[in-house]
């Protein structure tokens, strides 16, 4: 029978099944609230969750597929880790930080540590990596494991990449370059899009309307394709004018992603500058930069920190784009996006060696993890800033 048709088959099966369920619960406790208040739809939800569960019971245990038992072991550690994280900010720290990690949800918790970890990892790659990031050995291609039985090698326990280099060290380096770069281009994407969007909020008039038009004509372009277009562009230019590639990288994605921080900072602003205390700061004088930096953008730090947890993440996503289009940061600097290009080959020894179809996957895997854990953080902040409860 084949997949599709077991499907089909499925569907209405588990309909049936959640229709006995919701009967034989309401039969027997008496059509009390919980089941005869349940609409079908829930019921069919628990039929599916308990089939999602009996499934992953079989693939986790009498399948036993690699990949599946690693991400629920790893789905364990994770739980159990921002469990520990969060009870540890709830008992260490300041009076402040203990309040915070008590109203804290375990989801940001675990985007917290992950952050840190992260952070920790950029800072102190020399002192964790192994090797240097471009360093070479004569051993190349070496697989993963560390077994020389199986083409490993015990002092390169991720495997060598085609020229020789380290595949672990440059993993941890790649959190320097790709985070790291990513970060700053936030930063100066937020500089750029906020200060214009404050200034065109509070001046308004024709800058209101020159900003926002040209907003609009640079947000009508799909965002990658732009990048991949003027990257092409840098990359000749770059080589005429002795300026790293990866500064016209930084300037073009902070350039491009600055219009969303733009339309966000003179959406809030708009709303900001109508307030009485904007036109008391006016009648006593006030400057435009004390009006900017003092009275607008203290009130609009709750939007703009939440945005920039958005921001970071497709910031970091396209860099990572660029770099296995090949036109993102360059050799010899380590990024996972140039890593999951280099090593894409190996998925296809998932079959005889799931060690070594792996290594594309480490890298990818550092790329969604610090993407699902910066939005648990946004998420948490959205919930804070406008009054929401659990």
């Amino acid at each position: 029978m084949s997949t599709w048709l077991s499907i089909l088959i499925a569907f209405p099966v588990m309909a049936g099944v959640a229709w006995v369920f919701r009967f034989a619960g309401q039969s027997a406790t008496s059509n009390k609230p919980f089941f005869r208040d349940m609409p079908f739809g829930v019921a069919f939800g628990y039929v599916v969750a308990a089939v999602a569960i009996l499934l992953a019971f079989k693939i986790y245990f009498i399948d036993q597929v690699l990949f599946f038992r690693w991400a629920m072991q790893g789905l364990i550690i994770f739980t159990v880790s921002a469990f520990l994280f969060r009870l540890l900010g709830r008992l260490v720290g300041t009076a402040g930080s203990r309040k915070l990690f008590r109203s804290m949800p375990l989801t940001a918790a675990f985007g917290v540590m992950i952050v840190l970890a992260y952070a920790i990892l950029a800072i102190f790659a020399p002192v964790f990596a192994p090797y240097g990031e471009e360093q070479v050995f004569a051993a190349a291609n070496t697989l993963p494991g560390g077994d020389p039985a199986t083409g490993g090698d015990p002092a390169h326990l991720l495997g060598t990449d085609q020229i020789g280099r380290d595949l672990m060290s440059r993993l941890i380096y790649g959190a320097r370059n790709t985070v790291g770069i990513a970060f700053a281009t936030t930063c100066l994407a937020f500089f750029i899009g906020g200060s214009l969007g404050f200034l065109a909020a509070t001046i308004g008039g024709w800058l209101d309307q020159v900003l926002s038009r040209a907003v609009d004509v640079l947000m009508a372009i799909p965002a990658l394709i732009f990048a991949l277009l003027l990257m092409t562009i840098a990359s000749a230019w770059s080589v005429k004018l002795g300026i790293p590639l990866t500064i016209f990288m930084i300037l073009i994605i902070a350039i491009i992603d600055s219009t969303r921080v733009y339309r966000l900072a003179r959406a809030v602003g708009v709303n900001i500058v109508v307030m009485d205390y904007i036109e008391a700061a006016k009648l006593r004088g006030e400057g435009l930069t004390y009006l900017i930096f003092r009275e607008i953008l203290p009130n609009a730090t709750a939007p703009l920190l939440a945005e920039f947890g958005l921001r970071f993440c497709f910031v970091f996503l396209t860099i990572a784009s660029l770099s296995f289009l090949g036109v993102g940061i360059q050799p010899p600097l380590a990024d996972w996006g140039t890593m999951v290009r280099d090593l894409a080959q190996f998925i296809n020894f998932a079959q005889f060696s799931p060690l070594t179809a792996a290594l594309p996957i480490l890298a990818a895997g550092a790329i969604a993890l610090l993407t699902v854990a910066v939005n648990f953080i946004v998420d948490w902040m959205l919930q804070k800033s406008s009054g929401l409860k659990e």
